[in-house]
């Protein structure tokens, strides 16, 4: 399955049925009396979150959507027909825009939540309606309204508690198959992950936790190096970011020079982003000697001025791992509820505004470029992978 995270449709709310001229028309009842009917609303077109879905590449091939016209009225006062929503379902944790307007329509979030896209049209009103002692035989009717047009985009954020930052070979996806069922591509060069994953870390019975790994970012990801940065919407909704750092890298580069380049394409990006709690992993510490480790940690942490948490594992021998999934899960077990909510609500519409006003400029470099080349660069046409 391909692993789509943006979308653009039309959707297309029904007319309403326009209002009926009728009058009652009996054997040896004279002057019957007008008798048409109502028309029928048109149909509205609803975005519906399912917990089934994790791509919205079914909106690529169907772009268009439209609700059902209302029935128009009939005689003897018979109203008619309420055109059929229509019922778009989508992953949770899609944001919902309008294309014209950048206007922000809605977060679907839950399983079940229904967000109105498109109103349907009104119904028209047949002559009964209009009837009165002074006007006994009216010939007016309305005419049904016309249902609401938008081009909408879709942009989806996965729903995940941690989220893995790094370069590309810093043990992301290393890390994320020791600790849960996901199963991303592992091999001895960059970019060998293409798309997020999600992994549920399992602690107990009833402790869990969602992870999520992205592709590396390099230097220059913000101006679109390497994979750039289109994937870093979806660290949108974690709660803490794990940072990892690659204490011996192959390429004889500085493990402090490296996280300064992830934390300056991350602050390009979104500053409310970098501005989650973060805190610093060593990975691969059992390619070194214990002593050599602690040297090179006391180090860059002293160079980096960092006073937050700090880790030291290697996924594949197992050192440190369950240590750093334990408080990591004590963390979020931690969070006042009631107050990270509010927190949360703040943070996502900041990051929301950061993430659309940096899609904006993207876009329009992008057209700036092509000049009416209709091509679609952002289909990478590669797979989502949520194992449990």
């Amino acid at each position: 399955m391909k692993f789509v995270d943006e979308a653009s449709i039309r959707v297309e709310a029904g007319k309403g049925g326009d209002g009926c001229l009728s009058f009652r028309r009996e054997k040896y009842v004279e002057k019957g009396g007008p008798d048409g009917g109502d028309g029928g609303d048109g149909g509205c077109v609803y975005v519906v979150g399912d917990a089934d879905l994790n791509t919205l590449v079914d909106y690529r091939f169907q772009p268009r959507y439209r609700a059902a016209k209302g029935e128009h009225g009939k005689g003897s006062e018979r109203t008619g027909a309420r055109g059929d929503d229509v019922f778009l379902r989508v992953p949770l944790g899609t944001s919902i825009f309008d294309d014209d307007t950048d206007e922000f329509l809605g977060d679907v979030d839950d399983a079940g939540v229904r967000l109105l896209v498109a109103r349907g049209g009104k119904h028209g009103l047949g002559n009964t309606r209009f009837k009165s002692s002074t006007n006994r035989t009216p010939r007016q009717t309305t005419p049904g309204e016309p249902g609401e047009i938008r081009n909408l985009r879709l942009e989806l954020k996965l729903i995940a508690d941690v989220g893995l930052l790094g370069l590309p070979n810093a043990g992301k996806s290393t890390l994320i198959r020791a600790v849960s069922a996901a199963r991303p591509k592992v091999a001895d060069y960059p970019f060998t992950t293409l798309v997020p994953n999600l992994g549920v870390v399992r602690l107990g019975e009833e402790q869990s936790f969602v992870i999520a790994d992205i592709p590396g970012l390099i230097e220059g990801a913000a101006e679109g190096a390497g994979l750039g940065v289109q994937f870093l919407k979806h660290l949108s909704r974690t709660r803490i970011l794990l940072h990892l750092v690659d204490i011996a890298p192959i390429d004889g580069s500085d493990p402090a020079g490296n996280f300064r380049v992830i934390e300056n394409e991350l602050a390009k990006y979104s500053h409310t982003i970098a501005g989650k709690d973060r805190w610093l992993v060593f990975t691969k510490v059992d390619l070194l000697p214990a002593a050599e480790v602690d040297a090179a940690v006391a180090r860059i942490v002293r160079e980096l001025a960092y006073d937050g948490p700090v880790y030291r594992v290697s996924a594949v021998a197992g050192t440190g791992v369950d240590t750093l999934m334990q408080d990591v899960h004590r963390y979020l077990r931690d969070l006042d509820e009631e107050e990270a909510d509010a927190a949360e609500a703040d943070r996502e519409e900041r990051i929301r505004e950061e993430v659309h006003a940096y899609s904006l400029a993207q876009r329009r470099r992008r057209h700036s470029r092509r000049r009416g080349d209709d091509e679609d660069e952002d289909d990478t046409g590669v797979e989502v992978h949520y194992e449990r």
